[in-house]
């Protein structure tokens, strides 16, 4: 497919293309994401990522995309700032998209003192971007979102993560198949619910770990909490019935992360 150089008309069949690819469906169909901003396109090109094609508008340039552009990959066409405006899922965007191909979802074998964080149900994509953003912060494993819950590699997951869903192994996996993978490499299943007896810091969360986290009015099926259940302690004199799971996630995986540190400093992690 050969861009112009510049492209002004909004009936542009690229302009078009791309708002179209705003659909999880249609990206799906292309076997293509799309990659908004200077910081998030920035992080896929240090991963690795194959962007095939870069849109840009100067004129909305942020100071971060000016110190990009002359370093764009793949094919790079112009905008005009409507054009650029109408594909833009963003209210103040910084003048850079890419398009490029789904990086491989698949996670590599885990170290014996691996911890993966495992979404069910998740619908939101800001909520799954700050968890992969923080299962980055503590160098996680991996992140496995069940079933057809939010899409790993949408704009607004990439946006919410800040990037870091090319830097930290992200899997969208039927439940079965996730289970089959965390089980036949061992990994303890601790379920994050409010119904739980012991609190999330009285349990060991070293090892090879995997920490499940429901929806915040649904929770999690009881197949996933085959090998404990943890609880995050609420005010009982407060109204908060429950914490945001990106919060809750947040948490788990600063637990986790502080047990770690005092075990390889030789001292008992709980």
């Amino acid at each position: 497919m050969v861009l112009p150089d510049v492209i002004t008309s909004l009936h542009n069949p690229q302009v078009k293309r791309l708002v179209r690819l705003r659909a999880r469906r249609d990206r799906e169909h292309d076997h293509v994401i799309v990659i908004e901003g200077a910081r998030e396109l920035s992080r896929a090109v240090q991963a690795g990522v194959d962007v095939h094609e870069v849109y840009v508008c100067p004129a909305l340039y942020s100071p971060e995309a000016a110190q990009l552009a002359p370093g764009l990959p793949g094919r790079v066409a112009e905008l005009s700032r409507p054009a650029f405006e109408k594909v833009s899922m963003r209210d103040h965007p910084d003048g850079v998209i890419g398009v490029a191909a789904v990086p491989d979802m698949t996670l590599p074998e885990p170290p014996g003192d691996a911890v993966i964080v495992v979404l069910h149900g998740l619908e939101k994509p800001g909520n799954v971007g700050a968890i992969v953003r923080t299962a980055d912060a503590v160098a996680a494993a991996g992140v496995i979102v069940l079933g057809r819950g939010a899409d790993p590699f949408g704009p607004n997951v990439i946006r919410a993560s800040q990037g870091s869903v090319f830097t930290v192994p992200v899997v969208a996996w039927p439940e079965a198949a996730a289970l089959a993978w965390l089980r036949g490499r061992d990994f303890r299943l601790v379920a994050c619910t409010p119904d739980a007896s012991r609190p999330y810091w009285d349990v060991p969360l070293t090892g090879r770990v995997a920490l499940l986290l429901g929806t915040e009015h649904q929770g999690l099926p009881a197949g996933w909490r085959t090998d404990g259940a943890v609880r995050i302690p609420m005010n009982p004199a407060g109204g908060a019935d429950s914490l945001n799971v990106a919060t809750a996630a947040a948490l788990m995986l600063y637990e986790s992360a502080r047990q770690r540190h005092v075990h390889a400093a030789g001292g008992t992690p709980a």
